[in-house]
């Protein structure tokens, strides 16, 4: 692949991202690399949200390259999930405004409660439709959809894993891999991380601490109902993918939400 650079770079492919990330190296100085990322990348990196945009351009193949700043750090560990400056980004990402507006002109997608209930029952199987515990979940679901306006919809990364945040060397914390981008309630990204990585008795002290305000009861019955639909979007896709020990663990969750609380 051509990318077009002054004579001295050496480009080295990034395992794992699937042909589309790479390591371009001058001598000390290094950039990452990255094919056909979204024009949203800018406001983000404008926002300090992710490493500093560099530079884009358009290669002779029609691609889109896009060079960032090169960071030696590593990903969060998963009991740091619950640190303040996780909390304070997100909180800082969900109320930008210029995130909201950049999203929208290129065409990002709005994300209702409908639209995950129908994104789960595509392609269902027909044993975890009729698994008892699943049913009473999406029947409740169904009839306790959240109607946040559409007008208090957010940017929302979709895809809080720990491994998805870059803490650098000199302790500036950014989300990385904006693939799942959408336009959605808030909680849907909160509920994300809330269920993977806050323990339950913690969940109000960490929302409050989030918003700078203890969560209203209309929040946390969101919180709830996305946890549940979490859940069981990522029980669907480890069963998909044979990961039915980690189906079973994930079943248990639901569980224990669905059970323990009265909000769905």
């Amino acid at each position: 692949m051509d990318f077009n650079l002054e004579h001295g770079w050496e480009i080295l492919p990034i395992d794992g991202d699937t042909g589309t990330a790479y390591m371009a190296v001058n001598n000390d100085e290094r950039i990452f690399i990255k094919r056909n990322t979204s024009p949203f990348l800018a406001a983000l990196s404008l926002e300090e949200i992710v490493p500093r945009l560099i530079w884009s351009k358009r290669t002779v193949s029609g691609d889109t390259l896009t060079a960032q700043e090169w960071l030696n750090g590593r990903s969060l560990k998963r009991e740091e999930m619950c640190s303040l400056q996780v909390s304070e980004l997100l909180a800082r990402m969900h109320g930008s405004k210029l995130l909201k507006k950049m999203l929208l002109r290129v065409g990002g997608k709005m994300y209702t409660p409908a639209d995950l209930l129908a994104q789960y029952f595509n392609g269902l199987s027909s044993e975890l439709r009729q698994h008892p515990l699943l049913a009473e979940a999406t029947s409740r679901l169904k009839a306790n959809q959240p109607q946040l306006e559409r007008s208090n919809y957010e940017v929302c990364h979709g895809d809080l894993n720990h491994k998805n945040w870059l803490l650098s060397e000199t302790g500036q914390l950014y989300l990385v891999d904006w693939e799942a981008v959408k336009l959605a309630d808030p909680a849907l990204d909160l509920s994300m991380l809330m269920c993977q990585y806050v323990p339950r008795k913690d969940w109000k002290q960490w929302l409050t601490r989030y918003a700078k305000k203890e969560p209203s009861p209309d929040m946390m019955k969101r919180i709830y109902w996305y946890a549940v639909m979490n859940l069981l979007l990522v029980i669907k896709h480890n069963y998909q993918r044979g990961h039915f020990h980690e189906m079973n663990q994930d079943i248990i969750k639901l569980n224990q939400v669905i059970k323990k609380q009265n909000y769905i």
